[in-house]
């Protein structure tokens, strides 16, 4: 797993791409993951595993925050160590940050390989061992 570097000051800068295309890109990384499906869950494009855990959501100025944002499971160490490190990019999203998720936002310059890596690290967090086993076992 990558331990996620410190952020450098430069990425704070707002990413001026159209949203489609961040969420095809969100879209793409996520549905790469084994046995994951997207629907709209609270109006929102969100991200399953077997159909019901969810591993990441996708939201586009939720409650008028203007942010452009990803949560994503993680654990309660791993939110804190990103939030202290880049508080300008991520942040406790409201009623999954209680338990560890870590908001992400995607209106900043943070490098896509970054955002691969949470998606990811979002993924193993809640996948049931015998989805992540069966990845591995196939090469994923």
């Amino acid at each position: 797993m990558n331990p996620h570097p410190q952020v450098r000051a430069s990425r704070t800068r707002t990413r001026r791409v159209p949203r489609s295309s961040v969420l095809r890109r969100v879209r793409g990384l996520c549905l790469a993951l084994p046995e994951t499906s997207e629907r709209m869950s609270h109006g929102q494009p969100t991200f399953f595993i077997g159909g019901k855990t969810t591993f990441v959501m996708y939201m586009d100025n939720h409650h008028n925050d203007g942010r452009l944002a990803l949560w994503c499971a993680a654990t309660s160490e791993i939110q804190q160590m990103l939030i202290r490190s880049s508080p300008e990019c991520y942040f406790m999203p409201p009623y999954v940050g209680y338990r560890g998720w870590v908001g992400v936002r995607l209106d900043r310059n943070l490098p896509w390989s970054e955002i691969a890596v949470l998606i990811e690290d979002a993924f193993l967090t809640v996948a049931p061992p015998q989805v992540i086993q069966g990845a591995r076992r196939r090469g994923g």
